[in-house]
């Protein structure tokens, strides 16, 4: 039977030691902490579920509901409450409501853009004559930035576009490619001209039929699912300290011993790919390197409810970078998700990014609650909070990574048996990171058997 080793036992390596062992391999994963799951933590506290790391996946995407499925996790999934959904965005120091109609920053409804006091009127009349666009078909890849200014000009980037990717990328649109983040639009330009009309015109994508719902999510936690992939695999706790090709296949070293392998699947982030690979392949190395990450906090506050002082009508704020202090976006995690908190508590989750990173757990409290009395005029205080820091945990998917994509790729395929797997690739999110550990488990089972474990 092949032996496969896995390196990184986040999502991505779960996912794939799960697919391998329901082919009927026992892979073996090198996980460097002393737990599994990657980012995926969940805590639990005063009676309330604390999300360390991602909170939810998008429902559009259908890998992780499949696997959930497969998992016996079906009956734990909750959607989130959309009927609350609102986002504000915080301008001049007044939270405004996003307008209704937005497919991410592209607007497909005309009233709501034009009664919003988020954008001024020139913005909105150039968001409007953005219909009249024709199309010029496909073009070299540029930044998010760019991308978007030539569309709906810079305060819409400004006011919109940042603080969405920033959210989720916890990154700069001025340095993001459009081609690898915002693919499905530079689509609908290349066949539409214009996003809008575009947008309203191209058929939805596969699985994008999610029922209303946005975003899910697991009942107890998203690290649900993480104990439930642990008993696919065996686990040595260490780090893989070097990875070498042999005749037969490959070894690695782990806490000063080797282990071999006849396939090896690194589902690490492309930074630590990169260290183990340059003896191996330079070019390779050289190439993962250029994939930077950013650093990533998250600060959950619990607040008894007698004590909170601010209505929450929505899901929560985002914050624009030309307004940010160290907060970047706060949910309101009550309406997002019920069962989040106990009955008599409110729970905020504050996103802090990289400038996070060098504060005290007490520091960092301290600055939130400053920023959101400023924000949400709001001075109560919190009575349990918790601070997550992930250092290098937000591949950024520069100008050129498509192009780099394809030659790492290439150069990966020149070395039998061997997988690059994770969040520095193609997508960044939970449903991205399982079909990434799904593809590198059925490359090494073979076609017939990938074709029994099933294909989507």
């Amino acid at each position: 039977m092949a032996k496969v080793l896995i390196i990184g036992g986040g999502i991505s390596g779960l996912s794939a030691a799960y697919y391998l062992s329901k082919a009927g391999l026992r892979p073996t994963i090198i996980e460097r902490d002393n737990r599994m799951g990657g980012v995926i933590k969940t805590d639990y506290a005063h009676g309330c579920i604390v999300e360390c790391g991602p909170d939810s996946f998008l429902a559009a995407k259908p890998q992780a509901m499949e696997l959930i499925r497969e998992v016996g996790l079906a009956g734990e999934v909750i959607n989130s409450n959309d009927h609350l959904r609102k986002t504000y965005i915080l301008k001049k120091g007044k939270l405004i409501p996003m307008p209704d109609g937005l497919m991410m920053m592209v607007p497909t409804k005309i009233m709501p853009l034009v009664v919003t006091p988020l954008l001024s009127w020139g913005c909105k009349i150039r968001m409007g004559l953005e219909m009249l666009r024709r199309p010029t078909g496909p073009r070299e890849d540029r930044s998010v930035a760019d991308f978007l200014i030539d569309h709906y000009g810079e305060e819409a980037l400004d006011y919109l576009a940042e603080p969405l990717l920033a959210g989720v990328y916890g990154g700069d649109p001025r340095q993001m490619s459009v081609n690898s983040v915002l693919t499905r639009f530079v689509e609908i330009e290349a066949k539409y001209g214009s996003l809008s009309r575009g947008t309203l015109a191209a058929p939805k994508p596969p699985g994008s039929g999610s029922g209303g719902s946005l975003f899910r999510t697991l009942k107890n936690g998203l690290s649900s699912l993480t104990e439930k992939l642990i008993p696919s695999a065996d686990c040595v706790h260490g780090a893989a300290e070097a990875f070498e090709q042999t005749e037969s296949g490959f070894r690695v070293r782990v806490n000063g011993g080797w282990l071999e392998a006849d396939s090896v699947i690194m589902a690490t982030p492309a930074y630590n790919a990169a260290e183990l690979l340059k003896p191996t392949s330079a070019r390779l190395a050289e190439l993962l390197m250029q994939t930077p990450y950013n650093d990533s906090t998250t600060l959950s506050l619990g607040y008894k409810k007698a004590t909170f002082d601010h209505p929450l009508p929505g899901f929560g704020f985002l914050v624009p970078k030309k307004e940010r202090g160290y907060v970047a976006a706060c949910t309101w995690v009550n309406n997002k998700f019920s069962g989040r908190a106990a009955e008599d508590t409110v729970l905020l989750r504050c996103f802090m990014g990289q400038e996070g990173m060098t504060q005290t757990d007490e520091a960092l409290v301290s600055i939130a609650r400053q920023e959101l009395g400023r924000i949400m005029g709001m001075q109560a205080e919190p009575y349990f909070y918790a601070v997550s820091r992930w250092p290098g945990s937000m591949a950024q998917f520069t100008v050129g990574h498509e192009k780099r994509l394809a030659e790492v790729e290439a150069l990966t395929a020149r070395i039998p048996g061997l997988s690059l797997i994770g969040n520095g690739y193609r997508g960044i999110g939970i449903p991205d990171c399982i079909k990434g550990g799904k593809e590198a488990a059925a490359k090494i089972v073979g076609a017939p058997v990938a074709a029994a474990m099933g294909k989507h």
